[in-house]
């Protein structure tokens, strides 16, 4: 993805979800981004190009351990 792609997504990001977030560009892909709160590392964004059509998945595991005993 290039630079004003990530910023756009990022925009986006902050206004849905948390102003906190940021996207930081990954070294060994350029269809992904990973997604940081703070120092934390949250998620990774996936870009998808389809017959023309763009979309983005925000793919976030949760280990039970994070989440404590239910």
């Amino acid at each position: 993805m290039g630079r004003e792609e990530v910023l756009r997504l990022e925009a986006y990001l902050k206004e849905k979800l948390n102003p906190g977030l940021r996207l930081i560009a990954r070294k060994e892909t350029d269809d992904s981004v990973e997604v940081y709160l703070g120092a934390e590392f949250l998620a990774v964004v996936y870009k998808d190009v389809d017959d023309g059509e763009t979309s983005y998945a925000l793919n976030m595991t949760v280990l039970s351990e994070d989440i404590g005993a239910a």
